[in-house]
């Protein structure tokens, strides 16, 4: 039986990746951003019903234990934080079961970093820089889209107001496939990820604000000027048709941090998905006091793949997934 040794990228390539790779390093300490280093393992793991997270039986001194592979470094990071570590970044491996294709690798690079007292358009403005950085050149003027505005746009579909049925429908025309039992944040997820996210960033930087308060995750929610629905402080920035960075105005308070983990795990089981254990040190970290502020997760494999002119991830990674 043959097997294919060679790695997924060009030795060149991963020359250019540890180029870029620098170029973020310096991008930071110019900023006075300390780099740390966490654990990939946890006793706690993403709850969130949408990812898939891998675990594992391992020997520790409290005997055989279940340990979570880090979906992204939060709940470390936000560790640090509440212990006085100041702004932090961190080039992280993280972990994301059945993610392979041309975006997305089951085992990837994660860039997060947190700014205590940054508020949520500073640290766009920051994340922008960081983007340009990385580049060595300009992608183009930067514009902020309002999530629910998009869906007017291209769909004629208000997503906070329309009827469950009719985004059911659209959905099944988008994606081809029966939304019959879709919930309304899958409808609303297929949609974007089809109809709309293609067509964003394609001249310039795309920055979409305001998306539904249940895709809070671990952000804070407010007000929606427009009629006061409620709507989740977060942004994602888009280069090229691509999801690149995911940030939010953090979560603060413990007891709803709770309540989430909660709903989310209720969420998984309606869903057929297993629970998965939340992160007690986490929320005590959050009691003992968090400082307020920003902090965003950017796909540094994606952002090396654009950069570099390539059409996988798979190219910037010594060894993808098929090959690891």
């Amino acid at each position: 039986m043959e097997h294919d040794w060679r790695p997924t990228a060009s030795i060149e390539t991963l020359r250019e990746r540890a180029r870029l790779l620098a170029r973020v390093r310096t991008f930071f300490a110019e900023r006075d951003v300390l780099e740390v280093e966490t654990p990939v393992l946890g006793h706690g793991g993403s709850t969130d019903p949408h990812l898939a997270s891998l675990s594992l039986e391992a020997s520790t001194p409290a005997g055989r234990e279940r340990l979570w592979l880090q979906t992204s470094p939060e709940f470390h990071m936000k560790r640090l934080l509440a212990a006085g570590s100041g702004p932090i970044f961190q080039l992280a491996r993280s972990f994301r079961d059945g993610e392979v294709g041309r975006r997305h690798n089951l085992e990837f690079t994660m860039l997060e970093w947190y700014r205590p007292g940054f508020t949520l358009s500073a640290l766009i403005d920051e994340t922008q820089a960081l983007i340009r950085h990385v580049l060595g050149r300009d992608p183009g003027p930067c514009r902020q889209r309002r999530y629910r505005e998009l869906f007017r746009d291209a769909l004629d579909l208000d997503p906070f107001t329309s009827p469950l049925a009719a985004l059911r429908a659209r959905a099944e025309t988008v994606g081809k496939l029966s939304m019959r039992d879709a919930d309304r944040d899958g409808c609303l997820d297929l949609l974007m990820s089809l109809a709309i996210e293609p067509e964003l960033g394609q001249d310039g930087v795309d920055v979409v604000v305001d998306y539904p308060a249940s895709q809070a995750a671990l952000a804070r929610k407010h007000r929606d000027p427009e009629d006061g629905m409620a709507v989740a402080a977060r942004f994602e920035v888009y280069w090229q048709g691509v999801e690149l960075a995911n940030g939010y105005d953090e979560l603060t308070d413990v007891e709803e941090q709770a309540a989430r983990f909660v709903e989310d795990n209720q969420e998984r089981q309606r869903l057929g998905r297993g629970e998965v254990d939340a992160d007690v040190r986490l929320l005590a970290a959050l009691e003992a006091g968090m400082p307020s502020g920003s902090g965003v997760a950017l796909g540094l494999d994606r952002l090396i793949q654009l950069a570099l002119g390539k059409t996988s991830v798979a190219e910037v990674m010594a060894f993808a997934t098929p090959r690891c």
